[in-house]
């Protein structure tokens, strides 16, 4: 069988963990060959190079860079006719980018990384549409906070000490509140196929240690709720340590001798 080979739109906090196991061999079938990251490079051994020689080389492109890392490279991607897993799926409430994507001759992938339950709540989708569906995530009031905050929405998330709404309102509008902290919500609605119909609220809770995703569904096929609590990463308190072995599974499924679950 002949070795995958993948590279990595991104060295942060999860691309740096996606490229040791794949350069350490933990994740028989793949090869990493190219790490695009012109911002922080990975040092050597470890392979960096540009997105064109990373198109020349890599099969499997893993973005895990951002919602504006795949606007900008995933169309390059998608028209090298290389197949794009995409982590920030939030990027996909721009309805004429998730088209060019879905356009090919390239494959796109989705990892939802954090979250779990998405594969029945899709299923249910085929029965028929949900009639209500509703995302509350939490978060410690640090990690939600953003340039578009007045000085009063700053300061609570600083000084707060009960947790409470920082925003609730549809997925798609979440997504781009909250770039860096919403994929969860995008997956959801992606799963359901209604950025519209998914209310996502989004809470500070200044006691949280955990990222907290809870879920609640419900249709025709029936009633469905999830909780979801991960812990951050260590470097980085806006993402959930699991994404990164979230990818390396989906890595281990496309090399086609896994034998997981579908």
């Amino acid at each position: 069988m002949n070795e995958l080979t993948v590279a990595l739109i991104g060295h942060g906090a999860i691309g740096s963990v996606i490229a040791g196991a794949l350069y350490e061999g933990r994740v028989p079938g793949a090869r990493l060959v190219a790490i695009v990251d012109p911002v922080t490079p990975p040092a050597p051994p470890l392979p960096a190079a540009s997105l064109d020689t990373a198109l020349d080389r890599a099969e499997l492109v893993v973005e895990c860079a951002g919602q504006t890392a795949l606007r900008e490279t995933g169309p390059a991607v998608i028209a090298a006719g290389r197949h794009l897993l995409a982590l920030s799926t939030g990027a996909l409430a721009d309805d004429a980018l998730h088209q060019r994507l879905l356009a090919g001759p390239g494959r796109l992938s989705l990892c939802a990384g954090a979250v779990g339950g998405l594969d029945l709540l899709a299923a249910a989708t085929l029965r028929a549409p949900f009639d209500t569906v509703t995302i509350r995530t939490s978060k410690a009031p640090g990690s939600l906070l953003r340039p578009w905050m007045t000085e009063a929405e700053t300061t609570r998330l600083h000084t707060t000490t009960v947790p409470y709404e920082v925003l609730r309102a549809p997925a798609r509008k979440v997504t781009r509140a909250f770039p860096a902290t919403s994929n969860v919500a995008a997956s959801v609605a992606l799963a359901v196929g209604d950025w519209d119909l998914v209310e996502a609220v989004v809470v500070a809770d200044p006691d949280a240690t955990l990222s907290r995703h809870e879920i609640e569904a419900t249709g025709p096929a029936g009633s469905y709720r999830f909780e979801i609590a991960n812990l951050p990463s260590p470097s980085n308190p806006r993402t959930s340590g699991i994404v990164p072995y979230a990818v390396l599974r989906a890595i281990r499924a496309f090399t086609g001798a896994s034998g997981d679950v579908v």
